[in-house]
């Protein structure tokens, strides 16, 4: 702990100017305070304690133990010519404790001995409901007491002290509320997971084999995947609610079981072990539901939906040579009657008859009649009905694993989705019921079936024209409410209980007493009115004011152009031509810039930050630490980023090397949380970093994908020809500021689109500059977007390929905007905002808090693409920020410039990215989401690693050309690209021994005799 937490504790670093300026500036209250002593000696010692105890939050024993540029800049303020007086100051001990009662006394300060219980019970409630390691919740109660202006205790044990005693306390509350409520039958169970049995010739333990999630996206894959969720949910215990654990707590604990190796685990102390296991099967049911619901979404759409679709096609290009020569002799019949009557109208129909037959017969055009008649659709409700009844033909799939499915998984719905559900028990049922003698298997009773699903293009299956009396087709009615219960279920209306990724988001949203309590702070975390009507007056007037500005700039000269249509229209940008003195600049920087291997250069940016390594912390919490753990978890992430497996990372002569000690550290070290806290410290470090200060300032990034084929077997990938070819592939959605950091991203299976998935990784950002503008493609555009990023106070700025056609909004239905007329023709409701500005809120701050997440919110307000009643407010809303950015977009060209350029940005990181991820063809070999999720955060992480060295370097080398007098354009240094990588070492046997610098960098090379 002491290595980790309390390093800094009490303690003075190393001081900057601006530092000094910033934090010990003595405003006119100080000075009057100060200016009490007589003495220089005591003016300037009481100054040292009243800073001292203002930035450390507590008075030290020594006074005088600070910096001496402190001394010095406080003496220059007081006008005190000689510093050194102030070493006289702790000759009575009686004047230093008399100026720290009356700091104390005159400042309002709290004695800790007042606070202690309170930060006690504060401690165990952050134990209790997060699980943060001992470093996280000392630095929370330094926090917490600094807040209330309370002194901090001298001793850094007393802190360690009180967060020992409260996660220890917490823990034991965790354990004995998942263990004692277990039945000794249900503790047999569970342990019995972790011992050996003989299935099939060969030794099994349940743990492993229930923890493996590899299911092929099929009928059978599904029953494969039914049958696991139904072994954990007889391990789940029905005595225990779960619902009372912290959801953070229980996921701490499950991830032990769900990674741990079985030998590690027998070995806990039994109350612990219980807890672990408790924990493991809930989550491992959560996540069996997940992917029987994932898998069953792959099997209506790959195997049953896109199927059909494709065979309706098929037949339709096998009709259509007949079609094609029939249409022909049609054809030469109408023409001859079309010519005939514009030569005479009133000619005889015989003699009509005699002409058409020199060309065809009638016997050739009643075939020809009946031949069309059979293979061409009669409408396009006949047209989707060869779909459906594709589509129904498939039914032996369907009843392989519709019984099993309802009866293995928990659903619930929403008044929209209850009859639909009730309908798929009812066939589950049918399904599996004895049939009578006699009685066909083609038809379902029709007392049984809701007939008001069976509506549109499925009637005419459905009910065919010769069934028996009182009956339906099984086939078609089967088929006909599974395509409503996917809908549904896609849509949430249907939603399985247990589930984290197809549960009922509603249930999740802030309401009741939660939503009164939560309210005030949420809506003013986000700056949201209580009452919208001043606000949207106010929208109103920034409008009407874009539209005329923009109007007023139309003209010959203008970027930005009116057709005869009313379309708007912007000219393309022209590439900027790199002057000379850019290209001189950037050949020198890259020839500077030292030789590494990209190992050495995660070690070397893991040794100017401490940080970095102690964010890995152990998945148990526990603080001891194994040794060299900073080597470890460098080979562990290179060989994740790199794509390349332990093997060409391990080194048997070294202990922090070997493949048992990387397999450890990965397991137990690295997982979402503990990445996630040390891309906060790159980040933070970027943005310290000169040079990515004139990138810019950390208040606008980009959303977008890296795509990754998939070749193993899993339901997490899907297909899509232009990306991943005839495999399958997933979507790394990251984003990026425009500082060059990596500030956060999430896997995607396939290539789903961006606009459901941009605000959650919007929103999963952790520690750095929140950014204010945020940047996507055309792929992430949605009205419904532009409303909810506006409502959680970011301005959202996609890139619009399709700009004439973009339709504009206005909220002054009367204003005359001239030759923008036609393309504002849009009318936002204003009235159906206000109406429903009270969900919106709540959708807001749920989002806001992590309660919801915004594409399970997109997809709550919409129905089959069409928006909810709160959907359609949400929209509105977002039509004003939307018609504002087109109307910049048409009137700025440096702000259309800063968007590409953040665009660019990305595919730079995008290209770097793909040359280090370089192992295996470049193919993501993980076949678990979890795994999928670690190996791209840590690619993410060494991106960063990279970035920040090459900004540092860079940097650096722009400092030294200064100092030779060569000319540094500061617009130059700003187009430099962080992501050069040609100095970097990626191939070979890696090695991770960092050589000794002395305490400093390695030295720049010479840009004149450099090799290339």
């Amino acid at each position: 702990m002491q290595d980790e937490g309390a390093a800094g504790y009490g303690r003075y670093g190393a001081l900057s100017r601006v530092e000094l300026e910033r934090f010990f500036h003595l405003d006119d209250e100080d000075r009057k305070l100060i200016a009490a002593r007589r003495r220089d000696s005591n003016r300037l010692g009481f100054a040292l304690q009243l800073v001292t105890v203002r930035h450390l939050g507590m008075f030290p024993p020594d006074p005088l133990e600070v910096p001496a540029e402190l001394v010095e800049y406080l003496a220059a303020q007081l006008d005190i010519a000689d510093p050194a007086c102030v070493k006289s100051y702790t000759d009575r001990d009686k004047t230093k404790l008399e100026h720290a009662w009356e700091i104390q006394r005159e400042y309002d300060l709290v004695p800790f001995a007042e606070v202690e219980a309170e930060l006690v019970a504060w401690i165990a409630d952050q134990a209790w409901m997060t699980g943060d390691g001992p470093k996280a919740i000392f630095d929370g109660a330094v926090t917490w007491l600094r807040n209330r202006n309370s002194l901090l205790p001298q001793g850094v044990t007393t802190l360690e002290r009180l967060v020992a005693a409260g996660r220890q306390t917490a823990d034991q509350r965790l354990w004995a509320q998942l263990g004692a409520p277990l039945t000794p039958a249900d503790e047999q169970l569970l342990l019995g997971m972790l011992e050996p049995r003989v299935e099939h010739r060969r030794k099994v333990i349940d743990m492993e084999r229930l923890r493996r999630a590899v299911f092929k996206p099929s009928g059978k894959g599904l029953l494969t995947a039914l049958g696991r969720l139904r072994d954990v949910n007889a391990l789940v215990p029905s005595s225990v609610d779960s619902s009372a654990v912290p959801p953070r707590r229980l996921l701490g604990l499950a991830t032990l079981g769900l990674s741990g190796r079985v030998s590690q685990l027998r070995r806990m102390p039994r109350e612990h072990l219980l807890a672990v296991l408790v924990a493991t099967v809930f989550t491992m049911r959560a996540n069996a539901v997940d992917d029987v619901l994932g898998v069953f979404d792959q099997v209506m759409v790959n195997d049953l939906i896109s199927k059909a679709e494709r065979q309706s096609k098929d037949e339709k290009l096998r009709r259509y040579p007949r079609v094609s020569r029939t249409a022909g002799k049609l054809a030469s019949a109408v023409r001859v009657l079309l010519e005939m009557t514009e030569v005479d109208a009133q000619m005889p129909i015989q003699l009509v008859w005699d002409l058409i037959e020199n060309a065809v017969t009638k016997a050739e055009l009643r075939a020809a009649i009946a031949t069309v008649e059979e293979l061409v659709p009669a409408s396009d409700a006949e047209l989707d009905g060869q779909r459906l009844e594709e589509l129904a033909g498939r039914v032996n799939t369907v009843r392989m694993f519709l019984p099993s499915l309802m009866r293995t998984v928990e659903f619930g719905a929403t008044g929209d989705g209850k009859a639909v559900l009730t309908a798929m028990h009812t066939i589950a049922d049918l399904l599996t019921a004895p049939c009578a003698r006699g009685a066909s298997v083609r038809w379902f009773d029709a007392r049984r079936v809701d007939h008001d699903l069976a509506g549109g293009g499925w009637q005419r299956l459905v009910y065919p024209s010769e069934r028996p009396e009182g009956t339906v087709d099984r086939a078609a009615y089967t088929l006909c409410v599974l395509e409503q219960f996917h809908r549904n279920l896609k849509y949430r209306n249907i939603f399985a209980e247990h589930s984290s990724k197809w549960r009922d988001p509603r249930a999740h949203l802030s309401s009741g007493v939660v939503w009164e309590q939560a309210r005030g702070a949420g809506m003013n975390a986000l700056g949201l009115p209580e009452n919208p009507h001043a606000m949207l007056t106010e929208h109103a007037s920034t409008l009407d004011t874009a539209y005329r500005e923009l109007i007023a700039r139309l003209g010959d000269d203008a970027p930005a152009s009116v057709d005869e249509e009313g379309k708007l229209h912007v000219a393309a940008l022209t590439a900027l031509p790199d002057p000379p003195s850019l290209i001189d600049l950037r050949r020198r920087i890259d020839a500077m810039l030292p030789r590494v291997d990209l190992p050495e250069l995660v070690m070397e940016v893991m040794s100017w930050y401490p940080e970095f390594t102690e964010a890995f912390t152990h998945v148990s919490g526990n603080p001891a630490r194994v040794a060299d753990l900073n080597v470890s978890v460098a080979a562990v992430l290179c060989a994740h980023a790199m794509n390349v497996g332990f093997k060409p990372v391990v080194s048997l002569g070294v202990e922090a090397l070997t493949r048992d000690r990387l397999q450890h550290v990965d397991q137990h070290y690295l997982r979402l949380e503990t990445l996630a806290a040390a891309n906060t410290v790159l980040v933070q470090a970027q943005a310290r970093i000169p040079l990515a200060q004139l990138w810019g300032g950390g208040l606008v990034a980009s959303v977008d994908g890296m795509r990754f084929v998939v070749p193993v077997r899993t339901h997490h990938a899907k297909p899509n020809p232009k990306y991943f070819g005839r495999k399958k592939g997933a979507t790394w959605l990251n984003m990026l500021s425009d500082q060059a950091a990596g500030l956060s991203a999430m896997v995607l299976s396939g290539t789903p689109r961006d606009s459901l998935y941009a605000v959650d990784v919007v929103l999963r950002q952790h520690g750095g500059t929140i950014p204010e503008q945020i940047i996507t493609d055309t792929g992430s555009y949605s009205d419904i977007v532009f409303g909810i990023l506006h409502l959680l106070g970011r301005k959202y700025r996609p890139q619009l390929a399709n700009l004439p056609d973009q339709r504009l909004w206005r909220i002054d239905s009367a204003a005359d905007y001239g030759p923008l007329n036609k393309a504002a023709r849009g009318r936002i409701d204003t009235g159906k905002i206000a109406e429903h500005w009270e969900d919106m809120c709540r959708l807001a701050v749920s989002m806001h808090a992590g309660e919801v997440s915004a594409h399970e919110v997109t997809r709550m307000i919409s129905r089959d693409g069409n928006p909810t009643s709160l959907g359609q407010a949400v929209a509105h809303y977002g039509r004003i920020p939307k018609t504002l950015h087109i109307l910049r977009l048409a009137d700025d060209e440096p702000y259309r410039r800063e968007g590409k350029a953040q665009s660019n940005l990305t595919e730079g990181r995008h290209d770097l990215g793909r040359r280090i991820f370089h192992g295996r063809k470049g193919e993501l070999m993980r076949a678990y989401y979890d795994g999928m999720e670690d190996q791209l955060s840590a690619l993410g992480l060494v991106l960063n690693c990279v970035v920040l060295w090459n900004s540092s370097y860079m940097s650096r080398a722009l400092d030294a050309l200064r100092a030779q007098d060569y000319p540094v354009r500061e617009e130059d240094a700003a187009r430099l690209s962080p992501f050069v990588r040609e100095h970097i070492g990626l191939a070979g046997h890696y090695s991770f021994h960092l050589p000794d610098l002395g305490g400093v960098h390695r030295p720049l090379r010479d840009p004149d005799t450099a090799e290339d």
